[in-house]
């Protein structure tokens, strides 16, 4: 089997890229024409162009330009006929699309125009994450092209409001595709010949699922908040609670309330601040009200019940229960950690983390002092907190397991 490299294309290699993408295109009539020498030259000028050898034989090609930081323009993604549909061209659109940044603030747009003809290069990009966003006249015998824009946010479509509009029938996809909302989003085959498929995209408005997020973790984190105090002001009446139970619920009220401030934040940057940064401070308030109040509320609960109770096999039942519960939701899509990239160090920490019901049992139970197991405890979750603010992106790892777009349920 041929061995497959990308390498960036050198501006001496001009006359032969340009003599083998005309004659790639050209072998296939559905597919997207080879841009001129010009435009080859000027990509090649600016590093733009790579290639694909198997075993050093040049067996695909992509080449974009870049007019300004905002904005890239793909021009070709070329493969060799006899080695189509092998992924050359799917590795060489996502090795220009890992480069850029990947929050949606500071991605570039991403296009590319086709002709209505070009049916083959159509249902790559589609493929690939892109839309046919607009129609394009030529001016040259009423031609039509469609603009594709790549998809960074995941959007929804209405499942009633998609319909096929054929090829042949340019006045009717001009018309289809008028209003801001609908695009192509499929290529099919009909009994009269190819059609597109045109869907309309939900129009939803950020301020107000914002300004409702916001709100949610507000109340969250108030319920939570007076759960822990109540659980603390309980703690100082009882003479059988223990010592490292007290200090860690007293480290949870105050990142409670930390994460209550942050939230409340969040209101302050829709209403007056509008610094565009509310996904940074929402993933703060989030990160802050999971690893510093739910889970020392929950690790604790069986801990305390076995200094205060008298039955140990309740008490272990208890914690095993709880155990298997946030070991559970730790894995679930519904936990803080489902939203980021998982890293061998953050897998050992949620594993640990879910055990600490049972390890804290044990110690009292066992009359084993407990508190190297608190220590453990703060620090881990401290460290856990750390990895998520620090070290990690924004919350976009749970994007990669869904489509570009989806049918709401």
């Amino acid at each position: 089997m041929a061995t497959l490299s990308t390498r960036a294309a050198l501006s001496s290699e001009l006359p032969e890229l340009h003599c083998l993408l005309t004659g790639w295109t050209e072998s296939e009539p559905t597919s997207a024409a080879a841009p001129t020498r010009q435009v080859l030259h000027h990509v090649l000028a600016h590093g733009r162009v790579r290639v694909a050898e198997a075993d050093g034989v040049p067996v695909g090609c992509v080449a974009v330009e870049t007019p300004s930081s905002d904005h890239i323009r793909l021009h070709v993604v070329a493969v060799r006929p006899d080695v189509r549909r092998t992924g050359i061209g799917s590795r060489l659109l996502r090795e220009v699309l890992d480069g850029l940044p990947e929050s949606p603030g500071e991605r570039p747009t991403i296009s590319a125009v086709v002709g209505t003809e070009e049916l083959r290069s159509a249902r790559f990009l589609l493929a690939c994450g892109f839309i046919g966003a607009r129609t394009l006249r030529t001016g040259q015998d009423d031609g039509v092209r469609l603009l594709f824009q790549h998809k960074v946010r995941i959007d929804y479509v209405d499942p009633d409001a998609r319909h096929l509009v054929p090829v042949s029938l340019t006045d009717q996809l001009l018309e289809s595709l008028e209003p801001a909302d609908h695009a192509v989003t499929g290529v099919v085959a009909l009994a009269e010949g190819p059609a597109f498929e045109i869907t309309r995209f939900e129009q939803d408005d950020p301020a107000t699922l914002q300004s409702g997020e916001a709100a949610a973790g507000i109340s969250f984190s108030g319920a939570l908040l007076a759960a822990i105090t109540f659980l603390l002001g309980i703690s100082f009446t009882s003479d059988r609670f223990p010592d490292d139970v007290r200090l860690i619920l007293i480290g949870s009220t105050f990142s409670t309330m930390l994460s209550l401030i942050v939230y409340a934040s969040a209101s302050g940057e829709l209403a007056r601040i509008r610094a565009n940064s509310f996904g940074r401070i929402m993933k703060w308030g989030n990160v802050l009200s999971e690893y510093g109040g739910v889970l020392p509320f929950l690790i604790t609960l069986p801990v305390i019940y076995a200094g205060v109770g008298d039955n140990r096999w309740v008490t272990l039942v208890l914690a095993f229960t709880l155990s298997v519960a946030i070991g559970g939701y730790e894995w679930s899509e519904f936990s803080i950690a489902h939203r980021f990239r998982h890293t061998g160090l953050g897998v050992t920490l949620m594993a640990l983390t879910a055990a600490f019901p049972l390890l804290g049992v044990a110690a009292v139970t066992t009359g084993t002092v407990s508190w190297p197991w608190a220590l453990l405890v703060i620090v881990t979750l401290m460290l856990r907190t750390w990895l998520y603010l620090a070290r990690h992106g924004s919350e976009a790892g749970i994007a990669q397991h869904r489509g570009q777009w989806q049918i709401r349920a």
